[in-house]
């Protein structure tokens, strides 16, 4: 049974009810043993948090900076905010400095929180740009400070003011005056086209989204819960509380290389994921199944057929199986599929959230067919993460991103942009009225920029209107369907389309360079770098092969007539990604310029 309190008393109401029980697993920075948190020693950090705060002088509503990787730390210091109506402003731990400084000025931060020795450098280099910044505060004891500074304290050493609960009635006062309109959240989306901006997250909204999600989203007390993506997410974030509200175990991912890693040692029953993971996780079991011998190889693409239609042509339509292909089924998943999962450390797999992105239709129907129930959804930072999703033991639709969630009003306007009206939806953007205006219709429904339609219920994605690119020929173009398909290639790493206002399709491409170079020795080609390999004739006949293969479903038009191999990967760094890894197209034109122009030569 959910609890729907305020967030200011959700962690407080929850330890009331679960006490000594387990709610928290999680690894302090740089440390391999896993810990462990109960709900009454949560709720007790919380306090001391809060009671910290208000001994810094934290007003109502004042906005509040966390930047870091995800720990046990972020959330004591949300709910601990939250607990004293502050809002919290969390930054990806990734952010630039330039970043950082903009989102500090704009939401005129005075305590920064921050995770590591990467996030407190760059933190404490802007802070003389920085006319409110006061204090950082360091989660990590080992963070070696710069000398002489007087400004930050470590996170030890903050909790001690609120050591002995000093200011808890005034705590509970300013609970007893929480409202469903004070601000939760503001949430600086990294932005593909432009400047970051600051989306409001009210505690309304996070009520309405815990309510909707809780009558489609089956996760409960007996769930473990991976968090993988970062807390700054809008998707984890969101995910995160209603995990907490129905009393699940949450098992903290510090680092995100060390996914695979985690699953296998703390075996959770969920985790909400991006495509880009259960592509992986597909090419991995792919390579394995190739570099199998021929009865292997046999066993398996059976058990997969079988899989196939079992769950995607009888269970995804809500008929029950043949008994026959029930029997084999249940035989398959007990051995050959129940090793999969277990080589991923999902033994008991409960059901899997995605969104972010479009999950190719093959992988999703890999997913499934093993047994794993991938949960397709979609959202946005500005509708609280949940705007649709596939509710598990009823219809889904392959392709599709789910039903409407209770309270979500969808219409499809006249050029086919998907809009959006309910209580989950954000009132604007920090410090922008004129961004705000532009977000809605005359009618207050906000224009979400993705094009889709509904059929039967279920809402499916065209593409970002404004990621639609056109040729010279006049045909359009949707990059990120072409880029989802060649992305379950194992030798693609990372893919940008090329064609905007260009006469045919290109494509900048990113190897997977130890695939590419085991490629390389197994059949006798020699380079003495990756840019040797990427400009290799050999190595290029083999890439357009493949990519040849998977795009054979495509119009003529749409397919990738060149492509450009690049010895080193898109990065956050240069620009080129955003923090959620999305891909920064004006800036990939700009930045391999030359190798574009190149591909387009007579």
């Amino acid at each position: 049974m959910q609890t729907l309190s305020h967030l200011s008393r959700l962690i407080h109401d929850q330890a009331a009810k679960y006490g000594d029980r387990e709610v928290l697993i999680y690894r302090d920075f740089g440390a391999t043993e896993w810990k462990s948190c109960s709900w009454n020693q949560f709720s007790q950090a919380v306090k001391q948090v809060s009671n910290a705060l208000l001994n810094l002088g934290v007003k109502v509503q004042e906005n509040i900076g966390v930047f870091s990787q995800n720990s046990a730390q972020y959330l004591y210091c949300d709910f601990g905010a939250w607990g004293i109506r502050a809002v919290t402003i969390p930054f990806y731990a990734t952010s630039s400095e330039q970043q950082i400084q903009f989102m500090l000025a704009d939401a005129k931060v005075r305590f920064l929180f921050v995770g590591e020795q990467d996030q407190y450098d760059k933190a404490h280099r802007v802070f003389p740009m920085c006319s409110t910044l006061e204090r950082i505060i360091v989660f990590d004891r080992q963070v070696r400070l710069a000398e002489g500074d007087q400004s930050t304290m470590y996170f030890n050493d903050f909790l001690k003011l609120g050591d002995g609960l000093p200011r808890q009635s005034e705590v509970e006062s300013r609970q007893r005056d929480a409202s469903m309109d004070d601000i939760a959240n503001i949430l600086y989306t990294s932005g593909t086209t432009g400047d970051s901006k600051g989306v409001i997250l009210t505690c309304g909204q996070y009520h309405a989204a815990m309510v909707a999600n809780g009558k489609c989203v089956p996760v409960g007390e007996n769930d473990r819960v991976l968090n993988f993506l970062p807390f700054t997410h809008i998707f984890e974030k969101g995910w995160k509380i209603l995990c907490l509200t129905a009393g699940a175990r949450l098992i903290i991912n510090t680092y995100p290389q060390e996914v695979q890693q985690s699953m296998k040692q703390t075996h959770p029953t969920c985790m909400s994921s991006v495509p880009r993971f259960w592509e992986k996780v597909y090419m991995g079991v792919q390579e394995k199944i190739e570099s199998s011998g021929p009865v292997q190889r046999k066993l398996f693409r059976h058990a997969f057929e079988v899989g196939r239609r079992h769950n995607i042509e009888y269970l995804s339509k809500g008929r029950r199986p043949p008994v026959a292909l029930h029997l084999e089924y249940e035989m398959i998943n007990k051995t050959v599929f129940s090793l999969v999962r277990k080589e991923l450390g999902l033994e008991n797999a409960h059901f899997f959230p995605t969104a972010g992105a479009t999950v190719n239709p093959q992988v999703e129907e890999f997913v499934h067919a093993i047994g794993i129930n991938m949960v397709v959804g979609y959202g946005l930072t500005e509708s609280l993460a949940t705007v649709s999703c596939n509710h598990l033991g009823e219809p889904w639709t392959v392709g599709s991103v789910g039903i409407p969630i209770e309270g979500i009003s969808i219409r499809i306007s006249d050029e086919g942009e998907v809009l959006l009206k309910g209580p989950t939806i954000t009132r604007g953007y920090f410090n922008r009225e004129d961004l705000t205006r532009q977000a809605f219709t005359d009618d207050g429904y906000f224009r979400t920029g993705d094009s889709g339609y509904l059929q039967d219920g279920e809402l499916f994605l065209k593409e970002r209107i404004k990621d639609l690119f056109k040729t010279s020929n006049g045909k359009y173009i949707a990059p990120q369907m072409i880029e989802s398909k060649i992305l379950v290639d194992k030798y693609v790493d990372q893919i940008a389309i090329i064609a905007d206002q260009r006469k045919f399709v290109s494509a900048l491409i990113i190897p997977v360079y130890p695939l590419l170079e085991e490629y390389a020795r197994s059949h006798g080609i020699s380079f003495e770098s990756r840019e040797d390999l990427c400009q290799n004739p050999q190595i290029h006949e083999m890439m357009m092969e493949r990519i040849d293969t998977l795009q054979q479903q495509l119009a003529h038009y749409e397919q990738i007539k060149r492509f450009t191999l690049l010895p080193h990967g898109f990065s956050i760094e240069r620009g080129e990604l955003t923090n959620t890894l999305k891909i920064k197209r004006r800036v990939l034109n700009e930045n391999y310029k030359a190798q574009i122009d190149a591909m387009y030569a007579e």
